[in-house]
């Protein structure tokens, strides 16, 4: 009697759990609200790209022409440096011990050059004493010979020693020039952005993943922006464009145009939007802005947006020509 009336209600409740599991599988789920409302241009309409902000000098990667272990750093992250500031230094022990040596060998250069000058004027004085004999009887033609050759012999070792003393010389200035490249300097004015070396690491040359400094001016920066190669014809020098600080779009900042980057390359800096194109190229734009007291960092990305034609608008009326990107830029440069 259990079994005639239990399995027709199991099956019953069997359907009502597959019907109500595809009915709250159709549900549509309330789309997640964003952690910061988007920005919104004052464009009817323009051209919108990821700008990421970079020195005006572009990032520095301060590398080391010789590989060896830092022995010292003269600076930290955050300092503001002068061009041919001391940034750090890599062991030279080797180079001024060598340089000592060196230092000795002109030394004893310049001595055997003293001692050839002194032999030379000897045998120069009794030349002459032979020549102002009156009497020509009392002096042998051999003998007389014999004291130019000497002169003309003592001539050449005054010369190969002065010689000699010039390549200790050299010899020197090319240790002391060794020397100084195992101090790295500072190749502009700005701020040291990163410190990626510590004492008693080992500095290695080349191009590196990580250098081992990273170094520019960041009184004016740049936000580079990557404009999909489709709308790279309505992109204009003299448009009018905005950035925006990411998560914030009240702070907000006016750009200035720097140039036109002229040769369109793989899209690299990616915002992680699950609509992003990967597979795309992108014209990179530069522009400039005074970063002031708007809390932004070199590194950082932000929303630009430039004013444009409509997309729909005539190519040919909107494409900017290289000419005029070019004479904007000299006319920046300039003011600057």
């Amino acid at each position: 009697m259990i079994r005639k009336f239990l399995l027709p209600v199991l099956a019953v409740l069997g359907v009502m759990v597959a019907v109500y599991s595809v009915v709250a599988g159709q549900r549509k789920l309330p789309p997640a609200a964003p952690i910061a409302e988007p920005a919104q241009p004052s464009f009817d309409a323009y051209v919108a790209g990821t700008g990421l902000v970079e020195a005006s000098t572009e990032n520095i990667a301060v590398g080391t022409p010789v590989g060896g272990v830092v022995t010292e750093i003269d600076v930290k992250v955050g300092d503001q440096v002068k061009a041919g500031q001391p940034l750090f230094k890599i062991d030279d022990r080797d180079l001024q011990a060598e340089l000592a040596v060196r230092i000795a060998g002109v030394q004893s250069a310049r001595a055997s050059a003293a001692t050839a000058a002194a032999s030379l004027a000897d045998v120069k004085n009794q030349l002459e004493m032979w020549q102002g004999v009156q009497d020509a009887r009392a002096v042998s033609k051999d003998e007389l010979e014999r004291k130019r050759y000497a002169v003309q012999v003592q001539e050449a070792k005054l010369a190969q020693a002065q010689a000699e003393a010039e390549s200790a010389e050299a010899q020197v200035k090319a240790t002391k020039i060794e020397t100084d490249r195992r101090l790295v300097k500072a190749p502009v004015d700005g701020q040291v952005l990163q410190v990626k070396i510590r004492l008693g690491e080992y500095a290695q040359t080349g191009a590196l993943a990580t250098p081992l400094m990273l170094i520019g001016n960041t009184n004016v920066v740049h936000v580079r922006v990557d404009v999909d190669e489709n709308d790279a014809w309505r992109v204009r020098p003299d448009a009018a464009a905005a950035a925006y600080v990411r998560g914030n779009r009240d702070l907000k900042t006016d750009l200035k145009f720097v140039r036109i980057e002229p040769y369109v390359i793989p899209k690299r800096s990616l915002t992680g939007d699950s609509t992003e194109r990967v597979d795309t190229r992108v014209l990179q734009v530069l522009y400039a802005f005074d970063r002031g007291s708007l809390p932004i960092y070199v590194g950082q990305q932000m929303d630009v947006y430039i004013d444009a034609p409509p997309a729909g608008a005539r190519a040919g009326t909107t494409q900017p020509s290289l000419a005029s990107s070019q004479q904007q830029q000299q006319g920046t440069e300039n003011s600057k």
